[in-house]
């Protein structure tokens, strides 16, 4: 299989940058997204790729915060048979420095039987979630990355 080419793509308008897959398609002109968020599809094998903002939630605990996010995640999109796979301890990410204090990150995958839209319980479509949490708390922010991977599809 011919590698992916990747590109460089500036996010929140300029403001965070990432590297993925040229093949992901901002969605952004194809329906309405929040402005807490930006997501990418690849239409061609139904992947898909969200960066969220979100206010910090400080009665979350660093050491599972991914975990934490990707059950909330599962109960916001009404999924069934959630079930975590694997999880990461706590990353310090040394180059992610404000007011002296360091962000850390934490990283979860798991699978979740969801539905797209109207399609009801019986088209539920089995996914693999790869998530992962970049705490800001310098500027009180969880950053969440969020990949989707297609292993069923109804």
């Amino acid at each position: 299989m011919p590698e992916d080419i990747v590109t460089e793509r500036p996010l929140f308008g300029g403001k965070l940058s990432s590297t993925f897959p040229h093949r992901f398609q901002d969605l952004s002109n194809i329906r309405e997204v929040p402005d807490h968020q930006e997501a990418f599809a690849d239409p061609s094998r139904d992947e898909s790729l969200i960066f969220e903002i979100l206010e910090f939630k400080p009665d979350v605990a660093d050491n599972g915060s991914a975990t934490w996010f990707l059950h909330d995640l599962a109960t916001e999109q009404d999924a069934e048979g959630t079930v975590v796979i694997e999880q990461s301890g706590v990353l310090e990410a040394p180059g992610l420095i404000y007011n002296n204090i360091p962000a850390v990150v934490t990283t979860a995958i798991g699978q979740m039987a969801i539905s797209k839209g109207r399609q009801g319980r019986e088209a539920q479509n089995i996914v693999k979630v790869y998530l992962a949490n970049l705490r800001l708390k310098g500027v009180n922010t969880d950053v969440l990355v969020t990949a989707y991977e297609p292993i069923v599809i109804k």
